[in-house]
């Protein structure tokens, strides 16, 4: 048993902390069955913990990654491990603003490829042992997230070659061991193999799906510095456009979720903060009002956390994910929790959309050491992913220290 080090606890109560096994970086996490599936940014490979009492958290297992690859996020369902792979990209850009500036694919066409991409599928009924049935592979640099909460159809954003970054992909799961792509979307300007040509600047701005997030038929997905768009999914092999909407300019851009709230028509967008020191400005986390779905409109921004000098406290300050309403999890559309990167995790009351207020603060202290190889990386924080059980227990995952568990009290 770990206990954590705060810097910040309202409305939280700290739990428990797990270093996975040595490997404390992390990215993307999935609950389920008790058990925590963290994706690792540094240690390439992804690692199952025991999370089934929450102050005493135990590493179970690693499972490494190809050479060269990436096994960052993943998605948990139906006694599924849907785990990502694509080319190790921090490998490649060093320099991490280089990573979020212009198109991917554009600079990486006819590299030799080193790595494995695609979606590799485990059989979690044994939720310590997962167990590989079948990989879907992908002809380019791989898959970056995904979106998955059960039954026949996944969704991944998709960088494959003749594409300037990724774009909108749908799964058949209709046989786990014999995965299949689906209908895809883009925006327009991405197939360079047809022909398409970028209306945006390529050098600067980086229009890439960061990933879907899947409610009935509608699928919100968020494009980086390409923003919003509703796309219609009725007909999983041909999905269309309902509208675009895009604020970057004037704003920063970097937009990486978006949680719908069917019951109030409102709809959450997270613009991630993606450099250091606001280097790419402030960022946001937008309500917009989806009354009418062919016009979303903002109405709103959650409140900036201003609790300490976050902006020159050193990392990146700002959003980067939301807890994301799964099934079986926390799901509520009034009480919001996010991550804040070196502000650590923040939950957000909009029971009046126009006026969201804060309602709870867990910061945790700085790492014991750095993960991260890149040169010149700050010893602070940077909480990465949150999820919350129903009963309110929230874990948390770091770049550099690990899994935090603690109890929302608000």
């Amino acid at each position: 048993m770990s206990t954590p080090v705060v810097e910040i606890a309202k409305a939280f109560t700290p739990l428990g902390h797990s270093d996975q096994g040595g490997r404390p970086d992390a990215m993307q996490m999935q609950y389920r069955n008790g058990y925590v599936y963290v994706g690792h940014l540094f240690s390439s490979g992804f690692s199952v913990i025991d999370a089934r009492d929450p102050r005493d958290m135990t590493t179970v297992g690693f499972h490494p990654a190809p050479p060269d690859t990436w096994n960052i996020h993943l998605q948990a369902a139906d006694d599924l491990l849907l785990v990502i792979h694509a080319k190790d990209l921090w490998k490649e850009f060093s320099a991490e603003q280089s990573y979020y500036q212009g198109s991917v694919g554009t600079r990486l066409a006819g590299t030799r490829r080193t790595w494995s991409a695609g979606v590799a599928i485990f059989d979690i009924s044994k939720p310590a042992e997962p167990r590989q049935i079948s990989f879907l592979e992908v002809d380019g640099v791989g898959v970056h997230r995904l979106w998955y909460t059960g039954g026949r159809w996944a969704y991944a954003s998709v960088l494959a070659d003749g594409f300037t970054d990724y774009v909108f992909r749908v799964i058949d799961l209709q046989d786990p061991t014999k995965p299949r792509w689906a209908g895809e979307w883009w925006l327009p300007g991405m197939n360079t193999a047809r022909g398409e040509h970028p209306d945006w600047d390529t050098d600067r701005w980086r229009y890439a799906l960061h990933h879907a997030i899947v409610d009935g038929d509608t699928a919100y997905a968020s494009w980086r510095d390409g923003g919003l768009t509703l796309l219609d999914i009725r007909d999983r092999e041909a999905p269309e456009l309902i509208v675009h909407r895009n604020w970057s300019p004037p704003f920063g851009g970097g937009t990486h979720t978006a949680v719908p709230l069917p019951a109030r028509d409102l709809l959450l967008v997270a613009d991630e903060a993606t450099a250091d020191n606001l280097q790419d400005g402030l960022k946001h986390v937008w309500v917009f009002t989806i009354a009418e779905p062919a016009n979303p409109v903002s109405i709103a921004t959650l409140p900036t956390p201003t609790d300490q000098a976050y902006p020159v406290k050193g990392g990146h300050f700002g959003p980067h994910n939301l807890h994301e309403n799964r099934p079986d999890s926390f799901v509520s559309d009034t009480l919001i929790f996010a991550t804040y990167q070196n502000a650590g995790v923040r939950a957000f009351d909009i029971t009046d959309p126009y006026q969201p207020k804060p309602a709870g603060a867990l910061v945790p202290g700085p790492p014991s050491r750095l993960m991260d190889p890149r040169p010149g990386r700050p010893r602070v924080i940077q909480t990465a992913d949150v999820h919350v059980r129903p009963d309110g227990v929230v874990f948390c995952t770091d770049y550099n220290a690990g899994l935090l568990s603690a109890q929302y009290d608000g």
